[in-house]
């Protein structure tokens, strides 16, 4: 089978890529180390696409402005796509759509459930409109928005960011004083609006799953552990414990798997995060971030139907950390998602479903 693979290339990496495009925010005055967060940096693509060529013919497809007219005249059986898209709220749709005007299947959610689930206001809508327990929040796109009647402590995070991006150790927030600071930050820093959202005390989760219908499978849930953290740290999965603290040559060690969970327990989470995945209509995979209230109620923060996929152990991926916990090999796991695409898009005889199947 033919597989394309479409990706955005981090700014600062080099190889055999044509120069990157501009970073895909909304704003263009993000913290310097904020622009490419959302993009995927050379040894991911080339470790996809090493997975995936282990089964598939694959063809490289830089997810920019010339992509349509590529995909036009290649023509390839699948897609496989990370590609976070370039500008917009509805950036990661733009590749999605563009294979659905032309026709060509595609692994992954389709553009409507990817702006949805990049939007948090809406997910949350979406989330509580079908009873799926999710935080409390307000939306704000001034401060004289801002509610008065609060509880704190309070999250605040911008409104269409992905990859942690505005979620720093200040975003949560204690009182009135820090929620209007971090607020204008938000709102002057990303040029969007701001979600506030109420504070979780219980512990915090990250849930892989892989499929579709009735055999959409949740992988070793991942717990992520604030006690290892500095005291002087806020027990928050921020952009510095992301992507500044935890770093390959010294990884942070803030995360079990599999978490250590009473069964009735762990069987909420799983069925929560079944139950949000069909809401917002996911395919094939997708992360999705879990914490308990203080009554220990396990509740839905938000869903990333492009989950981080970073090739290295030391990197602290949760995706495929999952995976392994599974007994899975990074190649297993993206051909699986191969596979779970290939089931649920019934490939007519022309196309080997036997080259689409997991090792």
């Amino acid at each position: 089978m033919h597989i394309a693979l479409s990706f955005n290339l981090k700014g600062e990496a080099t190889g055999p890529f044509e120069e990157p495009a501009e970073p895909p925010s909304v704003s263009s005055v993000l913290p310097a180390d904020d622009l490419f967060a959302e993009w995927d940096d050379i040894h991911t693509i080339k470790a996809v696409e090493a997975a995936l060529a282990s089964r598939h013919k694959v063809t490289l497809v830089d997810a920019n402005l010339d992509a349509f007219e590529t995909y036009r005249k290649l023509q390839p059986d699948l897609v496989f796509n990370i590609a976070e898209g370039l500008h917009g709220a509805s950036r990661e749709a733009q590749i999605p759509a563009m294979l659905d005007m032309l026709g060509i299947p595609y692994t992954g959610s389709d553009p409507l459930t990817l702006s949805l689930c990049l939007d948090k206001r809406r997910t949350k809508e979406i989330l509580a409109h079908h009873g799926i327990a999710t935080p409390v929040f307000a939306v704000v796109n001034a401060l004289t928005e801002i509610p008065q009647q609060l509880s704190y402590p309070l999250m605040v995070k911008p409104t269409l960011e992905g990859s942690s991006k505005g979620v720093t150790d200040k975003a949560l927030v204690n009182n009135r004083h820090e929620l209007v600071s971090q607020l204008e930050w938000v709102l002057n820093t990303y040029r969007q609006s701001a979600l506030i959202e109420a504070f979780l005390p219980g512990r915090e989760f990250t849930v892989a799953l892989i499929g579709n219908g009735s055999d959409l499978t949740v992988l070793p849930i991942v717990e992520i552990n604030f006690d290892t953290l500095p005291s002087s740290v806020q027990p928050i999965y921020s952009y510095e414990a992301k992507w500044i603290w935890d770093q390959e040559e010294d990884p942070l060690h803030i995360f079990t798997c599999p978490a250590k969970l009473e069964p009735l327990l762990q069987l909420q989470i799983e069925e929560l995060c079944k139950a949000a995945f069909c809401a917002l209509d996911c395919r094939d995979w997708c992360r999705i971030d879990v914490r308990l209230d203080a009554q220990g109620r396990p509740q839905i923060i938000e869903l990333n139907p492009l989950p981080g996929i970073l090739p290295r152990v030391e990197q602290n991926s949760c995706f495929p950390k999952a995976a392994r916990a599974a007994g899975l090999t990074y190649d297993e796991m993206l051909l699986a998602v191969v596979h779970a695409a290939c089931s649920r898009l019934d490939f007519p005889a022309g196309v080997n479903h036997e080259r689409c199947r997991m090792l």
